[in-house]
């Protein structure tokens, strides 16, 4: 697992693709595992800032307590263009809580800027994402095609277009 800036570094075209796709649109989908081993899918703000991937959530939300438990999550850019343009972005990976007072409230202020000055409600939990893989679905050129880039750590870069 890789924190957000090192994807930047190691696929920076990817990276920048996949994070564009994300904040085309504030709501995300979230997948986390359930007590007993189902998934659960949540809407959910994703934040890229500082080099980090992070994820607000309210206290004691079911899908916080999700990551508590089990740290594993998928996180999906909620495409609405049908077109793609931007293309479908996935990650997967685990989140880390960050329970350090500073940085939650530079979190927290960092957020009123980007919504009219109002911060999250608190108390709030606060996730890091640490990246295992990330995707990228798109419509080719001509849209007969799909393009479909991938990064891990293990695997490194892959492009496959599929028809």
């Amino acid at each position: 697992m890789v924190r957000w800036n090192e994807v930047e570094a190691a696929v920076p075209q990817l990276a920048t693709a996949v994070q564009a796709a994300f904040d085309a649109h504030t709501h995300k989908v979230v997948a986390t595992l359930r007590a007993d081993g189902s998934p659960r899918l949540s809407g959910n703000e994703g934040t890229f800032r500082d080099g980090e991937l992070w994820l607000g959530m309210m206290h004691r939300s079911v899908k916080a307590l999700d990551l508590q438990r089990d740290p594993r999550l998928a996180l999906h850019s909620a495409t609405v263009d049908a077109e793609l343009r931007l293309g479908d972005a996935k990650l997967a990976g685990r989140a880390v809580e960050e329970t350090d007072p500073d940085v939650i409230r530079r979190f927290a202020a960092a957020s009123a800027e980007v919504h009219g000055g109002a911060e999250p409600p608190s108390p709030f939990h606060l996730f890091r994402v640490d990246v295992g893989e990330v995707s990228l679905v798109r419509i080719g050129d001509p849209p007969d095609h799909l393009v479909i880039e991938s990064w891990s750590p293990a695997a490194g870069y892959r492009r496959t277009e599929r028809r």
